[in-house]
């Protein structure tokens, strides 16, 4: 009688164990494998600019990956997380604050970050090749406004509140100095280049921009550096990613990862991503990267 209840137990187990399995793998979602692809870039210029910009990528990576691929300018930053969330983006040109917001939300995941020349004070570029670059504070030369402190009061052209350059990390260096929100006028702009058009124009008293946004600008306005000043730059900021949607299939993740390496080291490709972004290139990246990011992000909350 008691080897017949530890049979019957025994079997109850098993059937428990082989049931919990099975549940373990109809929840498990399926690693996608794409047929076509998009990928999405978010406008640090006048929009037409950059579409025009980013369509030779499009073949670029088409014959990389042996599949159709459609780039896409998006409106901003939360559309594009949204994007990535609803998976009709596959990969994204991510900044690095928009890019925690979309992996905490388990809506994507980094492969690469660019690297990118540093630009000296007055706009050149230097040969040092660096993952990072830093947030800037830029006001006209004639302003009596030279340090942090002199922002009270004043109307500040910014980026969406997803930027890291252009919203989050301005405004942490303003609240660890002691700087709040309602001390200052934002005027949200869209694009780094109409920052620093709107600073010139006299619109606002102040812009914050990626570090080389003026160099973007110094073609059309050979004297930016001359009409303005920068007051403050912040710390590192990891380089901007390239990510993509979170169920893609690791054998995917590899091929999307090599295909952008590969195209950064051909003369062309180099002079397509440089052209899009400034990007010199590409390394692999992982999430504890950003880890920084996020407590900037989080002063934000």
């Amino acid at each position: 009688m008691k080897y017949l209840k530890f049979l019957i137990s025994c079997l109850i187990i098993v059937i428990i164990v082989s049931g919990c399995s099975r549940n373990d793998k109809t929840t498990q979602p399926k690693a996608y494998t794409p047929k076509s692809l998009t990928v999405e870039f978010v406008p640090s210029q006048n929009v037409q600019t950059l579409n025009a910009k980013v369509k030779p990528l499009q073949q670029l990576l088409s014959n990389k990956l042996g599949i159709p691929v459609k780039v896409h300018v998006s409106t901003n930053y939360n559309a594009m997380i949204e994007g990535l969330k609803s998976k009709k983006i596959d990969i994204a040109f991510i900044s690095p604050v928009p890019y925690t917001l979309a992996h905490d939300a388990h809506a994507a995941d980094v492969l690469l970050k660019s690297k990118g020349y540093l630009v000296d004070n007055k706009g050149n570029q230097t040969n040092q090749l660096v993952d990072y670059y830093r947030s800037q504070i830029v006001v006209r030369k004639d302003s009596n406004i030279n340090h942090l402190k002199d922002l009270k009061g004043k109307k500040i052209a910014l980026q969406d509140v997803e930027s890291t350059s252009g919203y989050i990390y301005p405004l942490a260096s303003l609240i660890e100095k002691g700087i709040k929100k309602t001390d200052i006028n934002i005027q949200q702009v869209k694009g780094h280049d109409q920052g620093l058009i709107a600073l010139l124009n006299k619109d606002v008293d102040a812009t914050a921009t990626y570090q080389d946004a003026r160099a973007d600008l110094k073609k059309d306005d050979p004297n930016i550096y001359k009409e303005t000043k920068v007051i403050y730059r912040t710390k590192k900021i990891p380089n901007d990613t390239i990510s993509v949607r979170s169920d893609m299939s690791d054998k995917w993740k590899e091929k999307i990862t090599q295909a952008f390496l590969d195209i950064s080291h051909t003369k062309k490709g180099k002079r397509i991503i440089s052209d899009i972004y400034g990007h010199q290139g590409y390394e692999k990246a992982y999430d504890s990267d950003f880890d920084t990011v996020r407590k900037y992000r989080n002063m934000m909350e």
